[in-house]
């Protein structure tokens, strides 16, 4: 078996959060894996950046796919924290991943469009991706694939631990949308504080995009 590492990018207007980023031209949206989401709560966190949250949250008010939200706390220089719930009409590619063992890395919008970085244990399971996006008329272009041994011998630079802690959250379902582990779950499995846990996981998936997006000679230490 040959896990995969997949750049995909996906368009269509119910994809959740479209809506509002079309309405702030200036805001950029990035998914936050390591939040210690409630997996009944049905409240998802992304990491927004934006020159003017109001003319953002004017978006949101507008925004078909978003039901509630929140914004969480601001991390200063035109970043904060937001919980969303989605609504019913809202469309969302990150359930169909799980369904097939594999985790959504990263989700940034590009325009209108967004951009996946999508870990599957086997080629073939992105196949139901392609699926789904032509039952329901998603654009979807596959823009870079990268191919390893395995995720037990990937050579994408993950220390033990941190390999570990990916193995453990993903068999624990922490990467399920919407999860069935909490971050408190998945440090108790490995013994280890939740901070400590958020740190390899946070670190793990870095050390992932990064051997699957940036040239060897371009790569930070």
């Amino acid at each position: 078996m040959r896990d995969i590492t997949a750049v995909v990018r996906v368009e269509h207007p119910d994809i959740v959060l479209t809506k509002t980023v079309a309405h702030d031209r200036s805001s950029t949206v990035e998914s936050v894996l390591e939040a210690g989401t409630d997996p009944t709560s049905g409240r998802f966190f992304y990491r927004i950046r934006s020159s003017d949250f109001h003319r953002f949250e004017d978006g949101l008010r507008s925004d078909h796919t978003i039901g509630e939200f929140e914004r969480v706390i601001e991390t200063g220089d035109g970043e904060a924290i937001y919980s969303f719930e989605y609504t019913d009409e809202a469309k969302v590619v990150s359930p169909i991943v799980s369904a097939t063992n594999g985790v959504v890395l990263e989700m940034e919008n590009d325009g209108t469009g967004w951009i996946l970085t999508v870990w599957t244990p086997d080629r073939k399971n992105l196949a139901p991706l392609w699926n789904y996006a032509e039952r329901n008329g998603v654009d979807i272009e596959l823009l870079r694939i990268n191919e390893y041994a395995s995720l037990g011998s990937t050579d994408a630079g993950l220390t033990d631990s941190q390999r570990e802690a990916l193995l453990v959250a993903l068999e624990a379902g922490y990467f399920e949308d919407p999860r069935d582990a909490t971050l408190s779950d998945v440090a108790a499995e490995l013994d280890i504080s939740q901070p400590a846990a958020s740190g390899l996981l946070r670190r793990g998936i870095k050390r992932l995009v990064v051997s699957s997006l940036v040239d060897d000679g371009e790569r930070p230490d």
